[in-house]
C-alpha cells in the first residue's frame, strides 16, 4: 500500500478507501472480510473522471463544438486509455483478486485495470478532494493528448479511405505493423496501409490504432483527397 501511495504521490488519510478501491468483486466473494468491492467507487470515479476531463477540454479546445468535444473526451476516457494509465501506475500488482481471476490473468485484464483506475480516483477524491483527483487525472490526460492531434481524435481516416477504395471492386486494403520501439509505457508503432499489397501510406502513433489512422490519413493526402 505504501508503495502505491509513493507511485501516485498521495498518502491516504483513510486507508480503508484505498483498500476498497483495490478490492475486486472476485476477492470479496472469496474472502468476505471486506464489506464491499471497488464497484461503487468505480461508479463514482467514472463521474469524477468525466467532469475533470470535460472541464479541461472545454477550457482548452474552445474552437470545437459539442459533438467534437464529446468524441475527444471519449477517446481520453475509454477502457483502453484507462487500462494504459493503470499499467503506468503498475496498478495490477496491487489488486486484491480472487484465486480464479488471478489465475486467468486478471491483473492484466483491461476491464479490471480500467475499473480499478476509476475506483482509485474516486477514493482519492473522497479522501483528498477534487484538486487531488484533478492533479492525478491530468498527469495522464495531458500526455495522452500530446500523443495524437485533436483532429485525429474524432476523424476516422480509416473509414474514409475504406469507403473510397470500396468504389473499385476487387481492390483490397490492409494494414501491416512495420516496427515498434520504446518502453512498454511509451511505445511508438509504425504501420503501413497497403492497397493490394502495395504500400500507399505510412503512419506513426503511440498505439497501433493511432498509427493505422495516421497511415490512412497519409494515404488520403497522397491521393489528393480533401480531409
Amino acid at each position: 500500500m505504501k508503495e502505491l501511495e509513493q507511485i501516485i504521490g498521495y498518502e491516504f488519510k483513510d486507508k480503508s478507501l484505498m483498500l476498497r478501491a483495490l478490492s475486486h468483486t472476485s476477492y470479496i466473494n472469496e474472502v468476505k472480510s471486506i464489506p464491499e468491492s471497488n464497484e461503487r467507487l468505480e461508479f463514482l470515479g467514472d463521474s469524477v473522471l468525466s467532469i475533470i476531463v470535460s472541464e479541461y477540454i472545454f477550457r482548452n479546445f474552445k474552437q470545437y463544438p459539442e459533438g467534437e468535444l464529446t468524441k475527444l473526451r471519449a477517446s481520453l476516457v475509454c477502457e483502453k486509455s484507462l487500462a494504459a494509465f493503470a499499467r503506468e501506475l503498475e496498478l495490477g500488482k496491487f489488486l486484491f483478486l480472487g484465486k480464479g481471476e488471478q489465475q486467468n490473468g486478471g491483473r492484466e485484464r483491461p476491464s479490471i485495470l480500467a475499473d480499478a483506475f476509476e475506483a482509485l480516483l474516486a477514493a482519492m477524491y473522497l479522501d483528498g478532494g477534487i484538486e487531488i483527483a484533478r492533479a492525478h487525472v491530468m498527469r495522464f490526460v495531458k500526455d495522452e493528448i500530446k500523443h495524437h492531434t485533436v483532429e485525429d481524435a474524432f476523424h476516422d481516416y480509416k473509414t474514409q479511405l475504406q469507403e473510397i477504395i470500396q468504389k473499385n471492386p476487387g481492390e483490397e486494403l490492409s494494414y501491416a505493423l512495420v516496427s515498434e520501439e520504446g518502453p512498454d509505457h511509451d511505445k511508438s508503432f509504425t504501420v503501413e496501409v497497403r492497397l493490394n499489397s502495395n504500400a500507399i501510406g505510412q503512419g506513426v502513433g503511440h498505439s497501433k490504432k493511432q498509427a493505422e489512422q495516421s497511415a490512412a490519413k497519409k494515404a488520403l493526402e497522397l491521393m489528393g483527397i480533401d480531409i
